[in-house]
């Protein structure tokens, strides 16, 4: 599993802005980002090379900060493939909560990025089914 930022934000101009150039300052590299908003707020969700120092980056922007596990599943890129991975998941009723796809990809797959209700049955589903998981090494985290 691997430690993804959720970083809670006001819906104003500048506002993701000013979150990046913090973290670039502090030499937070982004590996992963995603966005989710509503009227008044937004869920920055980020995969970085360095948590700490970007919680510390992201404090100083008065950020409210929340850090959670995710798995991240290597797909091979041919049509279907995401598919049949997420049609596991449902048989196995695990309940995805968002997804996500990665920047860096591999030669042959695409990464995707889950958190779902229950990460050691999906890990176990995915070594049962010869699907890779992804380690935080191989894309540069820590």
């Amino acid at each position: 599993m691997v430690p993804q930022l959720s970083v809670f934000l006001q819906n104003k101009a500048g506002k993701i802005a000013a979150i990046t150039r913090a973290l670039h300052k502090a030499g937070v590299d982004i590996r992963a980002l995603s966005i989710a908003d509503t009227t008044d707020f937004g869920i920055l969700r980020m995969l970085v090379n360095d948590v700490n120092t970007a919680k510390e980056a992201l404090a100083s922007q008065h950020c409210i900060v929340k850090v959670n596990d995710v798995v991240i599943v290597a797909v091979p890129d041919v049509p279907g493939s995401l598919a049949n991975v997420l049609e596991l998941m449902a048989q196995e009723k695990i309940d995805i909560e968002y997804m996500y796809s990665l920047f860096n990809r591999g030669k042959e797959d695409a990464y995707m990025v889950f958190r779902v209700s229950d990460e050691a049955r999906l890990i176990a589903l995915l070594e049962q089914n010869g699907i890779r998981i992804i380690d935080p090494e191989e894309i540069g985290l820590h």
